[in-house]
């Protein structure tokens, strides 16, 4: 799949578009306004980020969608803190399960409030830590500067299954976690460049059986 790289506001809110309904986008204006006012109350992004809002936080979140399937399985996001990536996801495809994993009690009321007036009806708030949600099969499962590898692949190995998909931005530690990782977990992920960011990378990948308990 050829897609183009996203240098400014213009083209972060293209990609998006290309990839959304006009109902989506619609949604993701005002996740965005939303966004930007809860922000002077906590600090939910950094406030540098929020002047190239489209490309640092709804481009980058969107890119996870061109390393998976169309298909309806569950989405979890881990740590996903202000909805990112996975309350973008839920907004660009509404019919799809998404599940937001945050345990931070401020957080966990901005993201109902969210899922609420933007009327995600299939999009699930887990408030609680990881280790407490109830253990159910995930096809995606994603994390933005939430853990290491290693931790991630060990703390999410219940939710997963031979055909789950890992899509984890790393930034500009993709390459060296990967290099750091064990020979049969780099037998099983790559490093996608991300579209945002010529210096970041993506984790993809899929966590074999055997791997579940011992990465």
């Amino acid at each position: 799949m050829n897609i183009s790289r996203v240098r400014d506001e213009q083209s972060a809110r293209s990609f998006v578009k290309n990839l959304s309904s006009a109902e989506a986008v619609e949604k993701l204006d005002l996740f965005l306004a939303a966004l930007r006012e809860e922000n002077t109350r906590q600090n939910l992004v950094a406030k540098p980020t929020l002047e190239i809002a489209w490309q640092r936080h709804l481009a980058d979140s969107a890119q996870l969608l061109t390393h998976v399937s169309r298909e309806t399985g569950m989405w979890m996001d881990l740590g996903t803190g202000a909805g990112l990536p996975g309350l973008v996801i839920a907004i660009m495809r509404p019919d799809r399960p998404v599940m937001l994993v945050e345990s931070r009690r401020r957080r966990i009321d901005w993201l109902e409030r969210m899922v609420d007036e933007l009327d995600l009806f299939k999009c699930e708030v887990a408030g609680t830590r990881l280790e407490n949600v109830e253990t159910v099969p995930a096809a995606v499962i994603s994390a933005r500067a939430f853990a290491p590898l290693r931790s991630i692949l060990d703390l999410s190995a219940r939710f997963s299954t031979a055909q789950t998909v890992f899509v984890l931005p790393k930034g500009r530690s993709a390459a060296q976690e990967l290099e750091e990782s064990s020979r049969k977990v780099r037998q099983m992920f790559h490093v996608e460049q991300s579209v945002t960011d010529d210096d970041a990378g993506i984790l993809v990948g899929k966590l074999a059986k055997g791997l579940r308990k011992a990465t």
